[in-house]
């Protein structure tokens, strides 16, 4: 017979009523009419809670050794440094083509000076 691991269910019903809080003020911000960065900042700080808390105690990273956490977690940071690194240059691409074309978007265009 496989020997497992028990953990007390009491863990798991309050991770569970902190994922019901943490979703109820996710929908709070929506709500109260948060708008902008502020609305994505705090949706985002949320939804990475929320999955902290689920890879943390419901997939049971809280009980691995050491050498499987960081074989999952250090990829995963590191993805997330890099999407956030693309973010920035998207960003920074966007405003130097709007300010380099802007000049540009009437260069195709015919004007009539006067009427023959």
């Amino acid at each position: 017979m496989a020997e497992g691991q028990n953990h007390p269910i009491g863990i798991y019903l309050w991770v569970w009523g902190a994922l019901f809080v943490v979703s109820a003020l996710s929908y709070w911000v929506d709500w109260y009419g948060f708008q902008g960065a502020v609305r994505w900042t705090l949706i985002l700080i949320f939804m990475f809670i929320k999955a902290g808390a689920i890879v943390w105690v419901f997939m049971h990273m809280k009980w691995e050794r050491l050498s499987l956490f960081s074989a999952i977690m250090i990829p995963t940071v590191f993805i997330a440094v890099f999407i956030f690194i693309m973010a920035l240059e998207a960003d920074y691409t966007e405003v130097v083509r709007l300010n380099f074309f802007s000049d540009w978007q009437n260069f195709f265009t015919v004007e009539h000076h006067g009427e023959h």
